[in-house]
């Protein structure tokens, strides 16, 4: 019996040492900028390694957006070419025009950048927009949860601790504008609250309303724009020989 007993504090004393060590692993921070449809989310890791060789490492966040968000890889390539935000969208093409019951899952693979406040931290900025959803009822917005994103390292030299790794490597671009793939150790992170965005949406009941005030303006405006035409525009008559 004693011996039993002893294996048991054994096997406790192991698990909370476990815990502890994880409690040292990375942590991760969100933050949403903005209101409205257009919002940026700021992404911030501390690696919690006061060693100067980290800023030698490559960190990447793998960021998985539900199909109520979107990114627009036209203005990822805008910022890239300012050196504000350097993305890989990994998903397929993606149609900015569709409502969300009628979108997909992306995932988008952002390399972060050192952050001149903390030596082992390492932040990004990611524009998101929210897609248009289905009215509801009685509430007049909804919400979409943002997950925590996954931090991706590539180093020479192994900083982190083995209980902070994950046990497979995940195979990606070396950088945003190569295309050489390398192998990057997945991180465990610190248990990290989920993010909600709050989206405001129409009501059933304004359909009728909306649809009829829709109707209206488009026959007014035409009748305007043909009027101006009629009036001041020049019109000439090609008459086509047989």
């Amino acid at each position: 019996m004693p011996r039993f007993c002893f294996l048991g504090q054994r096997e406790v004393k192991h698990q909370v040492t476990r815990k502890h060590a994880q409690n040292k692993c990375p942590e991760v921070m969100q933050q949403l900028l903005k209101d409205g449809f257009h919002r940026d989310v700021l992404i911030k890791v501390n690696l919690g390694i006061f060693d100067e060789g980290i800023r030698s490492c490559t960190v990447a966040t793998k960021v998985h957006l539900p199909k109520g968000l979107y990114v627009d890889p036209y203005e990822l390539i805008s910022l890239q070419k300012y050196n504000l935000t350097e993305a890989l969208v990994i998903s397929d093409n993606i149609d900015l025009e569709v409502p969300e019951y009628l979108a997909t899952d992306i995932s988008v693979l952002v390399y972060m950048k050192p952050d001149p406040e903390c030596q082992s931290c390492f932040k990004a900025l990611l524009p998101l927009h929210c897609r248009y959803h289905r009215p509801t009822k009685d509430d007049g917005r909804i919400f979409i949860v943002l997950k925590s994103p996954e931090i991706l390292i590539n180093c020479q030299k192994s900083f982190l601790s083995v209980d902070c790794l994950k046990e497979t490597e995940i195979e990606v671009p070396c950088t945003q504008k190569s295309i050489n793939m390398c192998y990057w150790d997945s991180l465990k992170l610190k248990t990290v609250k989920k993010l909600k965005l709050q989206i405001p949406v129409g009501f059933n009941h304004h359909l009728p309303l909306v649809c009829t005030g829709t109707l209206i303006t488009t026959i007014l405006c035409s009748s305007l724009i043909l009027s101006s035409l009629c009036k001041h525009g020049h019109f000439f008559f090609v008459q086509g020989s047989l």
